[in-house]
């Protein structure tokens, strides 16, 4: 899905809202805040009351986000999760990997798995009243293949055939529902230029089918979204949300009581709020993307892969989770999985924190440990290289950890902190020794860093069969079974050490309710499920 033409995920923004028992309090409340980039993809939100009085009802609910991602919130710039405010995606995953209707209302597969048939629903109207069909997503997947959009890879779809209310999609790879794809309206889209499609106006001006409609915005500081009551899917319980592109004062805002919920990864605030009892918290873990340290495979020190397979003995990744305050029974793996194999937990066991046998094989492979500073040397070099770190607090603190846990078995990992479009940048050019990224399991992303002749210097043919075969394939049984042999094969060779599955983490204010474990707790993209206490459900 990643193109040169999008700017990937999410910013790194702050999410806040405003509290208060009246609507003139919530007024009075209402600050100009600002985004803050020592805030790592924080998300926070406040739910306001509607005045506490006899006509007090769910009428009245006010939710408010602070976010960073500014007029591109709702524009595939920005991959954030308010487009689902606004628009409706064909089908949802819950946190089990069970795939439920959206505008789609049932769906089937053929045996080969290239080809999708989805049966829309026929009661979802575009907000000024037109009805949504399959036309309208065809439109969006033409529009999204266009090469002057290029949203998807070229050939990501082979041919699309609608009629009013149903959609039959070939793809050489089979239609991956799990993309962050939600469908425009044709007859409005239709007359803008594909050319300017990251920077139109509609984006801040949209016409959606969702739960929610875009009733007033103003160029960097909000949007405000009402609940939409052409929506014919579960009724809203908070009846209006404003996105503030705000920045600072998260953390003290949630703390003080001015703001009822924040998400976000910053290891200190997990650690604080964890604690406090007016929180639950909530952690979600990515089903494709992976914390990792790549190794330059054809660099002096890791050409041999039982180092790599020692370095990676060497590192304690329960630990690892421990300091960054996340559950340590998260998943962890040694190599890449589908998304339905970590959903399942459908994995091998990882390879072992076991120090002893790091230093042993270490040792047999003539490193050497110097008595008189502890580190390891081999024909007279040191066993000393530079790890690129990404700018991410979270990254900063296990980088330091697992320094210290190479130490230990007489190894030196410097690290050098970098932009993360820099670090991307010196991978894809192959200048670095090792690097801290985040690391994605698809089919493409594995082939760009671990097929024939990519930058990091990892050579397996066999890796390179699995892959295209994985590229070839749509069947979901003979994927899980590549990725089976791929596990095991990365397990042995260690090109990359897998740390832990990229995990986000939300606090909220006890008297919210409705992120009950049976979908990603991501109170943006559910908006429509959630309530506060006290008021009807």
């Amino acid at each position: 899905m990643a193109s040169a033409k999008r700017t990937g995920g999410p910013s790194v923004f702050t999410v806040l809202t405003p509290v208060a028992s009246t609507s003139r309090g919530c007024r009075k409340m209402f600050r100009r805040l600002r985004c803050s980039l020592d805030v790592t993809v924080a998300v926070c939100f406040l739910i306001a009351c509607d005045g506490g009085g006899e006509n007090a009802s769910s009428r009245d609910s006010n939710v408010s986000l602070a976010y960073c991602c500014g007029r591109d919130a709702l524009s595939p710039m920005a991959d954030a999760s308010a487009r689902y405010l606004v628009f409706l995606p064909l089908t949802e995953l819950d946190s089990v990997g069970e795939r439920h209707p959206r505008l789609a209302r049932s769906w089937e597969h053929s045996a080969d798995g290239r080809e999708s048939t989805y049966h829309l629903r026929t009661d979802v109207h575009w907000q000024d009243g037109v009805p949504v069909t399959a036309p309208d997503v065809k439109f969006t997947l033409d529009l999204l293949s266009n090469p002057d959009v290029g949203y998807f890879p070229p050939g990501t779809v082979e041919s699309i055939t609608p009629d009013d209310s149903t959609v039959t999609i070939r793809s050489p790879q089979g239609f991956r529902e799990d993309w962050w794809l939600v469908i425009y309206p044709q007859h409005i889209v239709e007359r803008l230029d594909p050319k300017e499609f990251y920077h139109w106006n509609f984006w801040t001006n949209p016409v959606g089918n969702g739960p929610y409609r875009l009733v007033r915005y103003i160029p960097e500081t909000l949007m405000e979204f009402a609940a939409s009551p052409r929506y014919p899917l579960t009724k809203p319980k908070i009846r209006r949300v404003v996105l503030k592109f705000a920045q600072d004062a998260a953390l003290t805002e949630l703390l003080s009581g001015g703001v009822d919920a924040i998400a976000g990864s910053n290891p200190a605030q997990i650690a604080m709020l964890a604690q406090n009892p007016r929180f639950h918290i909530h952690h979600s873990a990515a089903p494709t993307v992976t914390r990792a340290l790549y190794w330059k495979s054809d660099h002096p020190l890791f050409r041999d892969r039982r180092v790599r397979r020692a370095l990676t003995l060497a590192i304690d990744r329960r630990e690892l989770l421990s300091a960054l305050n996340l559950p340590v029974t998260l998943p962890i793996a040694d190599g890449p999985y589908t998304s339905g194999q970590f959903l399942r937990r459908d994995l091998p066991a990882p390879l072992p924190y076991d120090p002893m046998h790091a230093r042993a094989l270490l040792d047999s492979l003539g490193w050497r440990v110097n008595d008189a500073d502890g580190f390891r040397e081999k024909n007279g070099r040191r066993f000393r290289f530079t790890a690129l770190v990404r700018q991410d607090p979270s990254f900063a603190v296990i980088s330091v950890l697992m320094a210290e846990q190479l130490r230990h078995v007489g190894v030196k990992m410097e690290l050098q902190s970098v932009e993360a479009e820099i670090l991307s940048s010196r991978v894809k050019e192959g200048r670095f020794e090792a690097a801290f990224i985040l690391s994605q399991h698809l089919p493409g992303w594995l082939r760009t860093y671990f097929g024939a002749g990519t930058p990091v210097g990892y050579r397996n043919p066999e890796v390179v069969r699995l892959i295209d075969r994985a590229l070839a394939s749509a069947d979901h049984d003979v994927l899980d079974a590549v990725y089976r042999e791929l596990m095991a094969i990365f397990a042995e060779d260690a090109p990359a050490t897998f740390l832990f599955p990229q995990t986000q983490s939300y606090f909220v204010n006890r008297r919210i309710h409705g992120l009950d474990g049976r979908y990603p707790p991501d109170p943006v993209q559910h908006m429509e499920r959630l309530w506060i206490e006290g008021e009807p459900r």
